[in-house]
């Protein structure tokens, strides 16, 4: 991304680098060859729809949490369509059931609820059963699904034998942003409960959480894991990353509004932690700005504020080259997933246009958002 590049694309601005995104891309396929899994898209990490010609032929299909993102799949990128919900509407089985390849329930009175249902909507429906391996290593409580009172997936004391008949497959999730020896943990409390059920099935969903595409992740390790799965209980398995796809393929761009001081520098900018990266707030983590350091390791320190009444609407301290003057841009490192996917309109702040530098290093922008969006989300 060049300087005349960066003036000339509306502000705020999510960017996707397509080079960056098709090396991911290259890695999950590379997997996929080498183990003999399936890979597909978790929509709930990233949704950007405008780019899946680009990952459709890397890619086996998408996992869906839902009827949207069901329908998303079906209609947007055309292959295998995977679809978990925690608790599905008695209205939206048919629909669902109707475009899905594979249907995953989260407990198995819900299965015992719509299962028939949707077999008789789609006889080539396959059908699979969340459970709970009690057992994750998630860097933060709010995102371990396998903690303690969990709502996510059935506990092998809460398992009924009466579904084995009519199950194709398990799924687990219980990972988060982890490496291939915190999946090898998992699986072996998996093993340990539910493994006498494992011979019967047809396929094992490993769910997401797998950080493959970060620098130093044990690749060689994950796929040993899954040929030694698939070989000992020969069923088909399926990975579902989200973050993995997008993880470093693009920023979020903003622009310096205003400074003001009060014991501290405070730049604040045209984009919003809370609507616009809430996973900052929530995770928590620390978002890597461009050319920045930590708070007192260069010259000029200031703390990055959203342009929102909330007073925690707050990026975090950055300390920079030379002082930040209004006007200037402020780019947002690996801003792709769990971003777009979550922005609101808070505030009535303007959601961050959406564009995309292609491989050729040309800049297509994508998508605008203006005042008619964020009144017709409402009544």
């Amino acid at each position: 991304m060049t300087e005349k590049n960066l003036h000339t694309l509306p502000s705020p601005c999510w960017l996707l680098e397509e080079k960056k995104l098709i090396r991911n891309l290259e890695i999950l396929h590379d997997v996929k060859e080498r183990s003999g899994a399936k890979v597909l898209l978790a929509l709930k990490g990233y949704a950007l729809w405008k780019s899946f010609d680009t990952i459709r032929p890397y890619l086996d299909g998408c996992c869906a949490s839902g009827l949207y993102e069901a329908k998303l799949a079906d209609e947007t990128f055309g292959k295998e369509v995977h679809t978990y919900s925690p608790a599905y509407k008695a209205e939206e089985i048919e629909a669902i059931a109707a475009i899905s390849h594979h249907m995953v329930f989260n407990t198995p009175s819900q299965f015992h609820r719509f299962a028939a249902t949707a077999k008789k909507i789609n006889p080539n429906l396959s059908l699979g059963l969340r459970i709970n391996p009690e057992h994750s290593a998630s860097p933060q409580e709010i995102y371990n699904p396998c903690g303690l009172y969990s709502r996510l997936g059935t506990t092998l004391k809460n398992f009924d034998d009466t579904l084995l008949p009519y199950l194709d497959g398990l799924h687990f999730h219980a990972l988060c942003e982890q490496d291939s020896s915190a999946l090898e943990a998992v699986l072996e409390h998996f093993e340990s409960k539910f493994g006498s059920y494992l011979p019967q099935m047809k396929w094992i969903n490993f769910g997401g959480g797998h950080h493959i595409t970060r620098k130093g992740y044990d690749i060689d390790k994950l796929i040993a894991l899954i040929k030694r799965f698939k070989a000992k209980y020969n069923v088909e398995v399926y990975l579902e990353p989200g973050e993995a796809v997008g993880w470093e393929t693009g920023v979020l761009i903003a622009t310096v509004l205003d400074i003001v001081h009060n014991g501290i520098d405070i730049a604040i900018l045209d984009t919003s932690a809370e609507a616009h990266m809430p996973d900052t707030i929530i995770m928590p983590y620390r978002a890597e700005v461009r050319g920045a350091g930590e708070a007192g390791e260069k010259p000029y320190t200031y703390r990055l504020g959203g342009n929102t009444c909330l007073a925690g609407d707050i990026m975090g301290d950055y300390s920079f080259d030379k002082p930040l003057q209004i006007g200037d841009k402020i780019i947002f490192e690996d801003q792709m997933h769990y971003t777009m996917v979550k922005a609101t309109t808070f505030n009535g702040i303007k959601l961050p246009a959406i564009a995309v530098e292609k491989s050729d290093g040309k800049i297509e922008i994508l998508r605008e958002f203006g005042y008619e969006d964020f009144k017709e989300r409402l009544s």
